[in-house]
């Protein structure tokens, strides 16, 4: 498949292919830009997994590389994290995705703001392309969401009419992604020995999208909520039996004898 971006100028036309990279091509293994970001990635797939929503041929991922071919030069782009609805061949050690090649193009793409240079932000066209430009007019990823952990911050930037137009949230602080079937917003804690802010999913009715821990922590919640329905019952079938016995003693001690009551 050929695509081709640009201006009428030969100089500025852009053609764009959809190859499987070579066996040999190295893909670059840059660090991440803090220990923070696989957590955040980490919690968006751990909840959705936990809620049954990833199935198996979806393809959810973080770092992972987004390839495309331009102007004969191939480009790989790894998103914080990415979510594709269905690709054509389900593979356990995929190495790198090619959309349209491979199936379904990215319908979401994260970026969690680094300390370095704004990559998250770069339109650069000529070779090699930013981020921005990649995702948006190479890729054409209908959302593009850019997060700022320190100051929970949540851009969500929308494809509309072939460029990323900022969405805002609703009154809970949320945007709706249709795809996905589910809001994205912020929350504030601790998981994982991080305090601070994270993103989460609440499904159509509002109800949050809960980690393991929290799983956790609702079930210890229950067995001592139980084991304290359990202690009152016991309690106050004590308290019944203690009540028996001084009536039973009462009634002995005016001559009366409990077991030959007279039935009513």
């Amino acid at each position: 498949m050929v695509v081709q971006v640009g201006e009428a100028k030969a100089s500025t036309e852009l053609v764009i292919t959809w190859e499987a990279l070579p066996d040999d091509f190295q893909l670059e293994n840059d660090p991440v830009d803090n220990i923070g970001q696989p957590l955040l990635a980490g919690a968006l797939s751990e909840s959705l997994e936990i809620s049954g929503f990833i199935q198996p041929q979806m393809l959810i991922a973080s770092n992972f590389g987004l390839c495309a071919t331009l102007n004969g030069k191939f480009v790989v782009k790894a998103p914080d994290w990415l979510y594709i609805p269905s690709v054509l061949e389900v593979l356990a050690d995929r190495k790198s995705y090619t959309p349209n090649l491979e199936g379904d193009v990215p319908a979401v793409v994260m970026e969690f703001l680094s300390d370095t240079d704004g990559a998250e932000y770069s339109s650069r066209r000529a070779f090699p392309p930013g981020k921005w430009f990649f995702y948006e007019q190479v890729l054409q990823v209908p959302i593009y969401v850019i997060f700022n952990s320190d100051g929970g911050l949540v851009e969500f930037h929308q494809l509309e009419n072939g460029r990323y137009e900022l969405q805002q949230p609703d009154e809970n602080g949320r945007n709706w992604i249709d795809n996905l079937g589910l809001f994205l917003g912020t929350w504030q804690g601790t998981k994982e020995g991080r305090t601070g802010y994270w993103l989460r999913w609440w499904d159509e009715g509002g109800n949050l999208l809960p980690w393991s821990v929290e799983l956790v922590e609702q079930e210890r919640q229950r067995a001592e909520q139980e084991r304290q329905r359990a202690e009152q019952e016991s309690q106050r079938a004590e308290q019944e039996r203690q009540q028996k016995e001084r009536l039973i003693t009462y009634l002995r001690s005016q001559g009366i004898d409990p077991d030959n009551l007279p039935l009513t």
